[in-house]
């Protein structure tokens, strides 16, 4: 599971305009790295315009998938990830960054703002923080422990079943040994009664 490329644009009425981009492309060669960076890029922007107000999608692209939200103010994001990665993680980072970003950068910078000019930082520590989805989201989180928990609680069965085919050995030992223990009794009490005393 991983996060590629975080975006976030502004969805203007004839084409979308990148404010702010955060990559992360260590799985890929040095020579491949500014090619698809620029096609990641090509695709958020696309996309975001293609996206209507108010909408959340995701977009599958090869073997990527690429997960966009468009709100009603026009301000968009899009998280590119690998096919694995959660979907309802992508769109949990897309609330929060949108969220966020709309509170610290002033919508009257989005219509022309740049990555150069938007003042923006938190982009990279998300992607960096989303890495690992268990830790970065807390439903994530209770949903790995819950499987985790079925997982020991299966493990327990089977170990209780096995532990249950030898206790059944162990009774029928136990009855064997009581029939034994009666007939000794009886057999006792026989050579007993022999010697008793009146």
């Amino acid at each position: 599971m991983k996060l590629f490329s975080l975006s976030v644009l502004y969805k203007g009425t004839t084409k979308s305009n990148l404010l702010k981009a955060a990559y992360d492309l260590s799985s890929f060669s040095f020579f491949q790295k500014s090619s698809v960076q620029e096609f990641m890029t090509f695709t958020s922007d696309l996309i975001v315009q293609r996206s209507p107000i108010g909408s959340r999608a995701s977009v599958k692209e090869q073997e990527y998938l690429c997960h966009v939200y468009v709100r009603n103010d026009s301000l968009g994001a899009v998280v590119i990830a690998d096919g694995e990665y959660p979907s309802r993680v992508c769109f949990t980072l897309l609330d929060k960054v949108l969220e966020e970003f709309s509170r610290q950068v002033s919508s009257i910078d989005w219509p022309s703002g740049s990555p150069d000019t938007v003042h923006y930082t938190a982009l990279d520590s998300y992607l960096a923080k989303y890495q690992n989805p268990r830790e970065a989201d807390a439903m994530s989180k209770v949903q790995a422990e819950l499987d985790e928990t079925k997982i020991i609680l299966h493990n327990t069965m089977e170990s209780l079943l096995d532990r249950g085919e030898k206790l059944d050995d162990l009774v029928q030992k136990s009855e064997h040994l009581g029939n034994q223990s009666k007939a000794f009794y009886k057999t006792a009490r026989k050579q007993n009664s022999c010697c008793e005393v009146m």
